[in-house]
């Protein structure tokens, strides 16, 4: 049966209440992403060996992929929801709405996601998604994947991962600005600490309130971005340049890059001045992610 509207609106307010009540919108945004962020338009194999946002992330063989630790927790809280309603609306649907949603009801942009995304029965090559430092050669990225990120640069790997799926600097620059929703594991990506005075769930300054100003709980660890990690806004850009920041604060070598770089800087800079300006192209870019690759039915998809 094809989904409907009324399927996707009924799975929209599961998904509402999951936010709700796990605070998890960071963590959905990293598996939607993580499944979109395979895709290679330089490909002419057809749906769904081009890879992309098909929801083949949902398979063990993939979240057992490098970069994806952690990831069979978010398609765990996720699953309940598919199998309510027995599979009417697709896993590809359900991860890219999650992502949506929680960066809609965190204080985010109206990103106007379409829905109607057929799964896919198989898994895309490992090797396709960025990594924020080097490795222990030096290199950003890897050798493995549709074509080789590696590059002795932060800014070149971002590059030859992004351009790749079809972005410029701009859609570069404004999609790292989704840095400042979440956090990082040192036992997922290899990066953040433990848990910090933002993450400890104890010091005054670990205290995270919503967008709907209430207090939320949360499980303590890992290393943010910003202070207030669970607001969508442009505090990251300004944070990335402020040299008197909190030490404690996350900065990776893929995210100074964006401010060293000539090619990302102004993009940063008009992004650090303005929210609107920034919260317009994050919108078009994360649009345009969420549907790298996808088969719609109908053709053409449902909007909310």
């Amino acid at each position: 049966m094809m989904v409907t509207k009324e399927h996707l609106l009924v799975c929209q307010a599961a998904i509402d209440a999951l936010l709700l009540k796990t605070n998890a919108g960071p963590l959905f945004v990293r598996l939607a992403w993580h499944d979109a962020g395979t895709f290679d338009k330089h490909t002419k194999a057809v749906f769904p060996y081009r890879g992309g946002a098909n929801g083949s992330i949902r398979f063990k063989e993939e979240l057992s992929h490098r970069n994806n630790a952690g990831l069979s927790k978010a398609v765990d809280l996720l699953f309940p929801i598919a199998r309510a309603g027995h599979y009417k609306v697709s896993y590809a649907d359900i991860f890219q709405m999650a992502s949506a949603r929680a960066i809609e009801l965190a204080g985010g942009p109206k990103l106007g996601i379409k829905y109607g995304r057929v799964d896919a029965q198989l898994c895309p090559q490992e090797g396709n998604l960025p990594n924020g430092e080097a490795g222990d050669d030096g290199q950003f990225g890897w050798d493995c994947g549709t074509e080789s990120s590696k590059d002795p640069t932060p800014e070149g790997h971002l590059r030859k991962v992004f351009y790749r799926m079809g972005f410029d600097d701009e859609g570069i620059v404004a999609l790292s600005g989704a840095h400042t929703f979440g956090r990082a594991y040192n036992d997922r990506s290899g990066l953040g600490k433990e848990k910090t005075k933002f993450t400890d769930g104890q010091s005054e300054k670990s205290k995270q309130i919503r967008a709907d100003g209430t207090e939320a709980e949360y499980t303590p660890g890992g290393s943010s971005w910003v202070d207030q990690w669970l607001l969508f806004d442009n505090s990251y850009f300004k944070i990335l340049e402020d040299s008197s920041a909190d030490e404690e604060l996350l900065k990776m070598s893929t995210d100074l890059a964006i401010f060293k770089d000539p090619g990302f800087r102004p993009y940063a800079e008009k992004f650090r001045d303005s929210q609107e300006a920034f919260f317009e192209a994050y919108a078009k870019a994360h649009k345009m992610l969420s549907e790298l690759g996808a088969e719609f039915e109908p053709e053409g998809g449902i909007e909310l």
